[in-house]
C-alpha cells in the first residue's frame, strides 16, 4: 500500500507545481476558453484559461516513467496513448484559441485521429492475448472473445473519450468524476493483482491537485487536451485488466453525458423538439437551477458509490 501512496502523492505534488506555473503562461498568451452564448450562466468564465491538461497529463506521464522504468510494455502503451489524446486534444484547443472561435478540429478530424488510436490499441490487446472479459458481479467469472476484441475496444475507446469531453462542462465535473473513477478501478487493480494499479492512483494525485484550481469558481480549464487525454487513460486502465465490461457500471455518469446527447440530436430532429432543457445531461441540471458544485459533486459521488459497490460484489 506504501507504493500506492507514494505515486499518489509524487503526482499529486508535481500536478500543483506544473498547473502553478502553467497558469500564468496561459494568461501571458491569452489563451483563454471561448464560451458559447446560449450557454447564459458560463458567460462570466469566458477568457478563463484552458488547456490545463497539459500540466496534470504531463505529470501523469512523467510520474508513471519514474515508476515503472519503461518496464511494463502495457504501460508504456498507455502512456503513449494518453499522450496521443493529449495531442489530439491540444490541436483542438489550440485552434479555437487561434481562430478566437468556439470550434477546433472538425468533428471528423477528431475521430479520424482517436480511430487511429483506438485501432493500435484493439490490435495489441488481440496480439498480446488480452481478450478475456470478467463478468461484473461474477465473483472473478470471466470469458474470452478471442477476435471479438478488436470491435470492442475500438467502440470504448471511442465511447470513452467522447463521454469524458462531454462531461467536461461545468468546473470540477470531469476533474472530480474521473478521479473517482480512477480510485475505484485502482482499487479493483490492486485486489486483482494488476500490474497497471499504480498509473490509477498516479491519476487520482494529478486529478486531486488540478480540482484545486478547477473547482469552482474555476481557474483554469483542462480543455479537450485533458478530457480527451482522461478517457483514454480510463479507457486503458479499464481494458487492459480486463474490466471493460465494468466501464459503463462505474462510469454511468459518462454513459449518461453521451446518452442524452444523443437523445436530444435525435428527437430534435424528428420531432423539432427537446427531450432536456439543455444536453448534455449536466445542462439541464444546471437549467432547472442546481448549482455546479451541487451537480459535480453528485456525479463524483455516485461514480464512488457505484464503484465500491463493484468492489464488494467484484
Amino acid at each position: 500500500m506504501k507504493i500506492y501512496l507514494i505515486a499518489l502523492l509524487s503526482s499529486f505534488g508535481l500536478a500543483l507545481l506544473l498547473v502553478a506555473c502553467l497558469m500564468p503562461l496561459l494568461k501571458r498568451l491569452k489563451a483563454g476558453q471561448y464560451i458559447l452564448g446560449y450557454v447564459k450562466e458560463h458567460k462570466s468564465k469566458s477568457g478563463t484559461p484552458t488547456m490545463g491538461g497539459l500540466a496534470f497529463i504531463t505529470a501523469i506521464i512523467i510520474i508513471s516513467i519514474i515508476f515503472y522504468r519503461f518496464q511494463d510494455k502495457t504501460v508504456n502503451l498507455t502512456l503513449i496513448t494518453v499522450g496521443g489524446f493529449m495531442l489530439v486534444g491540444f490541436l483542438d484547443d489550440f485552434l479555437k484559441i487561434y481562430r478566437k472561435e468556439n470550434e477546433g478540429l472538425k468533428p471528423y478530424q477528431k475521430i479520424i485521429f482517436q480511430l487511429a488510436i483506438a485501432v493500435i490499441v484493439a490490435v495489441y490487446c488481440y496480439v498480446n492475448r488480452l481478450t478475456r472479459l470478467y463478468v461484473p458481479f461474477g465473483g472473478g467469472l470471466s470469458f474470452d472473445i478471442y477476435w471479438g476484441i478488436i470491435p470492442l475496444v475500438i467502440f470504448v475507446f471511442l465511447a470513452s473519450v467522447n463521454c469524458v469531453n462531454l462531461t467536461d462542462g461545468l468546473d470540477g465535473l470531469a476533474g472530480g468524476t474521473s478521479l473517482a473513477y480512477l480510485a475505484v478501478i485502482g482499487v479493483m487493480l490492486v485486489v486483482g493483482g494488476s500490474s497497471s494499479a499504480e498509473v490509477c492512483f498516479i491519476g487520482v494525485g494529478a486529478l486531486a491537485a488540478f480540482l484545486i484550481f478547477n473547482a469552482n469558481k474555476a481557474s483554469i480549464f483542462m480543455g479537450d487536451t485533458g478530457s480527451l487525454a482522461l478517457g483514454g487513460l480510463i479507457a486503458c486502465v479499464t481494458v487492459f485488466s480486463g474490466n471493460t465490461l465494468y466501464l459503463p457500471i462505474i462510469g454511468i455518469t459518462f454513459v449518461f453525458s453521451g446518452i442524452s446527447v444523443i437523445v436530444q440530436v435525435i428527437y430534435y430532429k424528428r420531432t423539432g423538439r427537446r427531450v432536456f432543457l439543455m444536453a448534455p445531461l449536466h445542462h439541464h441540471f444546471q437549467m432547472k437551477g442546481y448549482t455546479e458544485c451541487k451537480i459535480s459533486y453528485v456525479y463524483a459521488l455516485a461514480t464512488a458509490l457505484i464503484g465500491i459497490i463493484c468492489i464488494i460484489f467484484m
